[in-house]
């Protein structure tokens, strides 16, 4: 498990970051205890990085689903909290910033699984078209069509934050 995590450890903190808009530690050793139990599980017909981008994914959408993230409660102890007051970070502005990470992983989940499928693959995963068609065993053409329509769903969807 310690290979793992060393050469994992990068992917895993980008996919966070893009998730949640900042490194969560939490969220990291969630990955890493998930990884850990359903490694008996993991069949090799793709990528371990692959894999583990997927459990990453989870465990960052479950975080977004807890009750804690939903009712915007900290804990006095929230390193989170400590941090952006170190970083002279305005707790609005991290607020604000929080709102609309919920509300883009909202629509994104809303989307048919298909679309949700391909938009993941590209724009948290950063699959290429080609790679991402070859793990959904569908044509490119198909990918890009997807990726298209799911961005102009999410574009729609998404029209009030473009004022911000």
């Amino acid at each position: 498990m310690e290979d793992i995590i060393s050469a994992y450890k990068g992917k895993i903190r980008a996919i966070i970051k893009k998730f949640t808009g900042s490194y969560n530690e939490d969220i990291e050793q969630m990955v890493y205890i998930k990884t850990w139990r359903s490694f008996s599980d993991y069949k090799e017909q793709g990528k371990l990085s692959q894999w583990i981008g997927m459990i990453t994914a989870n465990v960052c959408r479950d975080y977004f689903k807890s009750k804690q993230v939903r009712l915007g409660q900290l804990q006095d102890n929230d390193e989170t909290l400590i941090e952006n007051i170190t970083n002279n970070i305005d707790p609005e502005t991290l607020l604000d910033a929080k709102t609309r990470q919920k509300i883009i992983l909202k629509a994104v989940n809303s989307l048919p699984v298909k679309m949700r499928q391909v938009i993941i693959l590209c724009e948290y995963e950063n699959y290429s078209i080609r790679k991402a068609a070859e793990k959904l065993k569908i044509s490119e053409g198909t990918v890009k069509s997807r990726l298209f329509n799911a961005r102009q769903i999410l574009a729609h969807v998404l029209k009030p934050l473009q004022g911000e």
